[in-house]
């Protein structure tokens, strides 16, 4: 009974820590990652069982062959407004990289390309705030980790439920 205990509690204090860590690794993204701009193909609103969600559609995913990687990396460039450019390449590696380009990581399956930040949350009642999102702001860290954190207008400014007050 007490060997159950011990594995247990290992258990409980390995996830724990593992857990941290990952928060602790998106907090840093967060706060250290280039934030970037990726123009949006048409979206999809609203979850009868999530709730009010979008689901966001990157035109950088749209134009590849057949022949890519099922993971690797999109190389782009971000113009002075740092919005992404289409896609320049796919790669299964993260270099090789001219000065001007970045990466993000991707994953392809059954032909649809993810870079991980395909849904956007948020309150209820607040679809029509949001449908006129034309970027999805993504913090993107040098080795290609990203994270989804707001969506953009047309003009490049954030949209958020305290702008339509």
């Amino acid at each position: 009974m007490k060997l159950k205990k011990t594995v247990l509690g290992i258990s409980v204090i390995v996830t724990l820590v593992s857990v941290g860590f990952s928060v602790a690794s998106r907090e840093r993204l967060l706060k250290n990652g280039k934030t970037v701009l990726f123009e949006l193909a048409p979206v999809d609103p609203r979850s009868i069982m999530q709730g009010d969600y979008m689901t966001l559609f990157y035109r950088i995913t749209n134009a590849h062959g057949d022949s890519i990687p099922s993971r690797g990396y999109i190389v782009f460039k971000a113009d002075c407004q740092n919005v992404a450019s289409r896609s320049i390449r796919f790669q299964k590696n993260k270099e090789p990289l001219s000065e001007d380009e970045m990466i993000i990581r991707y994953f392809c399956h059954k032909r649809v390309i993810s870079i991980g930040s395909e849904s956007f949350f948020f309150q209820e009642g607040e679809a029509g705030l949001y449908a006129r999102a034309k970027y999805g702001g993504i913090k993107v860290s040098k080795d290609g980790e990203s994270i989804l954190y707001g969506l953009f207008d047309e003009n490049c400014n954030e949209i958020d439920n305290n702008s339509a007050r």
